[in-house]
């Protein structure tokens, strides 16, 4: 009898997780497609993207981390369409693949929501070229002005950050503290510019899906680490030069970060399933796709519901749990058994807002702590959710040698 053939479509948290639980049953085949030959790790690319951490740090061989299961086979290619009913994959090499399950998990890119300038003059902060693109930039910007500081003109060394979200937080602070121990220590010369970043939030609070506690908190500790907070208030336009705002604000500035929100990356799908204007596809509680058997919707492609029937938020652990859930499924109907329905154990939510400046939401009563007990916090809950042993110590000996040091490891201008 042959084995069962599951095709996973993204290598992401969700992705990569089922085949992660998939692989020790030999009498399953695993195909996994990717884009990329890794699983970038999303929550810390703004440390790659302010030399916290380098790219390595935040990114895993796909191939190193299944490399013992000689059932799975990983393949970097590009899904352009995809039939449900034949639970097949067609791909930009021109190959298709079709298994007995098929699995799509395509995860996010980032939705621009239309704004006049906002693809062409703003860098996204959402993959790991990205990532390193926007740290070029920075570093870049600030070689220059260094070199010749009289010629630099009001708002070519000011930051606005799109979006209040915790990448937009956690940017926001982090950046400020880097550009802080940057211009103190190394580009001396630089430092009478006196740089400034905005944060841009369209809701009235960063963190909006923290607590109004942690909310408060966040704010002041944005405006302690030199945030200058525009809430309420949305980007209506970006130019080579600066930002609109919603209330007529102009500001000068040459680098934009965007990290405003995300809608679902599928590719051309047929039949077109039920999907939420943002593209999340409507799945059932056991995450396949409604009408279509053996076919699942995993993380942040998946309108997956919590108990009062809300979306899950598109987050890291949402995923990885899906991932988990939906290997279980697949092992349950090879054995004939019912699926269970997918429930989301809540172990809270963090957000990182510089040195010594965190809010964690603890369990799912979401628990507040902030300060230097919530930036520890973090900074273990995120060794913990990397993929690899090795990923996990590098990166606690870099946090450890810069918060002791304030030496940043990855200063490299490559893009």
């Amino acid at each position: 009898m042959n084995p069962a053939h599951v095709v996973i479509v993204g290598g992401g948290f969700a992705g990569l997780e089922c085949a992660i639980q998939l692989a020790p049953y030999k009498d399953i085949s695993i195909t996994l497609l990717d884009r990329n030959n890794y699983q970038q790790f999303q929550p810390l690319l703004y440390q790659v993207a302010t030399s916290l951490l380098s790219p390595s740090n935040a990114a895993f061989a796909l191939r190193d981390i299944l490399r013992d299961y000689p059932n799975v086979e990983v393949q970097m290619d590009e899904a352009v369409s995809i039939d449900l009913a034949k639970r097949s994959v067609a791909t930009v090499s021109g190959n298709t693949y079709s298994g007995d399950f098929l699995v799509l998990a395509t995860g996010s890119h980032v939705n621009f929501f239309n704004t006049p300038g906002a693809e062409q003059y703003s860098l996204p902060l959402y993959t790991l070229r990205n990532a390193e693109a926007l740290r070029s930039n920075i570093l870049k910007t600030l070689e220059q002005a260094d070199l010749n500081p009289a010629s630099h003109a009001d708002g070519q060394l000011n930051f606005v950050v799109v979006g209040g979200g915790p990448t937009g937080v956690e940017m926001s602070g982090t950046l400020s503290d880097t550009l802080q121990q940057f211009l103190k220590n190394e580009f001396h010369r630089a430092a009478q510019l006196r740089p400034q970043i905005h944060l841009v939030e369209r809701g009235q609070a960063p963190l909006g899906m923290f607590s109004a506690a942690s909310q408060k908190y966040a704010a002041a500790a944005l405006e302690k680490h030199g945030v200058k907070l525009h809430l309420g208030i949305s980007v209506t336009a970006v130019t080579p030069d600066g930002v609109t705002l919603s209330d007529g604000t102009k500001i000068d500035v040459t680098t934009v970060i965007w990290t405003a929100g995300l809608k679902a990356a599928t590719p051309g799908i047929q039949p077109e399933p039920k999907r939420l204007p943002n593209g999340r596809i409507e799945v059932e509680n056991d995450l396949t796709v409604p009408g279509f058997a053996n076919v699942y919707a995993l993380g942040d492609i998946a309108n997956s519901l919590d108990s009062g029937d809300k979306p899950l938020p598109q987050l890291a652990a949402v995923a990885k749990q899906a991932g988990k859930h939906c290997a279980s499924n697949i092992l349950a109907v090879l054995k004939g058994e019912p699926p269970t329905p997918f429930v989301y154990y809540d172990r809270g939510i963090v957000a990182m807002i510089g040195r010594n400046a965190a809010v964690t939401e603890l369990g799912s009563g979401h628990h507040e702590f902030v300060g230097p007990f919530a930036f520890a916090a973090w900074l273990a809950i995120h060794a913990l959710l990397l993929t690899i042993a090795r990923a996990r110590m590098e990166a606690i000996l870099e946090w450890a040698w810069q918060y002791f040091t304030g030496e940043h490891p990855a200063q490299i201008i490559d893009r």
